[in-house]
């Protein structure tokens, strides 16, 4: 029992500790990420050419906001599918919040950052690319079709865009922070006057004791594994292969939950998880960015298809990454 009450003790200073730098963080995060006015919606949508750009470097922002609402954007044909995958490789969820309020983790948050903004601009532009040129291909078949199939497309184009423009104003959005609301809200809606949505010390305090609860679980259990088996054997039940463990943290990553990021970080910590398993993971993640884009595009092998890209770029990120620190017997 005595390793059982160290392991809670430990646990909680752990997040005691944490909890003002993770208050502070989310209260910035949410300061920025709350946009009633939808500039960033708008201005993202109409910056295609460097919309990549902008979202391998908001990704990086805490939380999940950010890839919520370029899924949503996505869902709707505003954003492009590289933009999409720049903002999900470069999501960390609660990673860096994490990380910020662990001193001796600094150095490797600020390597992180820098990998998956890289990682982010090089996937998000280089599937840009590709799309661009299976879609001149496609473009080139279309133009050998018959006059009579063109005028079809046409009126069924118009159509569809009759139908989206019928169903405008009853549509609903989703702000940076992953909040959804209704465009059409009123003095009825019976939302609570009080919704973290307008208050961002609220939504701040919500989302410290949220991630302060999973930290404290997550650390209590690696903790007590680490009381009664050593971290020797709790390094060996996750493998000591580099490769296995980039596999596992991207199933892990893939979770579209915030314990994922902190139970991959958490595991770094203690170094039971390599550095290059840790990016692969978190270039997986997207939080809840993934939840909204399998329930706002009805597309479902389309969504299948992301997420497997998704799993793929996480994988081949990781090893990318071992490669390079191999090669340059860089070890972290």
């Amino acid at each position: 029992m005595e390793n059982f009450y160290d392991a809670i003790l430990d646990a909680l200073i752990d997040v005691f500790k944490m909890m003002p730098i993770l208050f502070l963080a989310y209260l910035l995060v949410s300061y920025l990420s709350h946009d009633h006015n939808h500039k960033f919606s708008g201005f993202l949508s109409k910056k295609k050419r460097t919309s990549v750009l902008y979202a391998s470097f908001l990704g990086c922002v805490p939380q999940c906001g950010f890839s919520s609402v370029i899924a949503d954007l996505y869902s709707r044909q505003k954003v492009t599918l590289g933009t999409l995958v720049a903002v999900f490789v470069a999501t960390s969820d609660e990673a860096i919040p994490i990380m910020i309020a662990t001193p001796s983790q600094i150095l490797n948050m600020l390597l992180l950052i820098g990998i998956k903004i890289v990682l982010a601009l090089l996937w998000g532009y280089g599937i840009d690319l590709i799309v661009e040129l299976f879609s001149k291909i496609k473009r080139k078949k279309l133009d050998n079709t018959t006059a009579s199939e063109n005028k079809i497309s046409h009126i069924e184009n118009d159509h569809a865009l009759n139908h989206e423009l019928s169903e405008k104003h009853h549509e609903h959005h989703i702000h940076e922070c992953g909040h959804i609301h209704s465009d059409t809200c009123d003095e009825h809606c019976h939302h609570d006057e009080q919704c973290c949505v307008d208050n961002i010390f609220l939504d701040a305090f919500k989302h410290t004791m949220e991630i302060a609860i999973y930290i404290f679980v997550a650390t209590f259990i690696i903790n007590l594994l680490i009381n009664y088996f050593t971290l020797d054997i709790f390094t060996t039940i996750l493998s000591d292969n580099v490769i296995i463990q980039i596999l596992i943290a991207c199933v892990v990553g893939l979770i579209p939950n915030c314990a994922s990021s902190v139970l991959l970080v958490e595991l770094f910590t203690v170094g039971a998880l390599s550095f290059p398993a840790l990016v692969a993971g978190l270039s997986t993640g997207a939080g809840v960015g993934l939840i909204i884009l399998m329930t706002r595009n009805k597309n479902i092998l389309k969504n299948l298809g992301i997420l497997l890209l998704q799993f793929g770029i996480g994988v081949v990120s990781g090893l990318i990454i071992y490669g390079i620190f191999a090669i340059s017997g860089f070890m972290l």
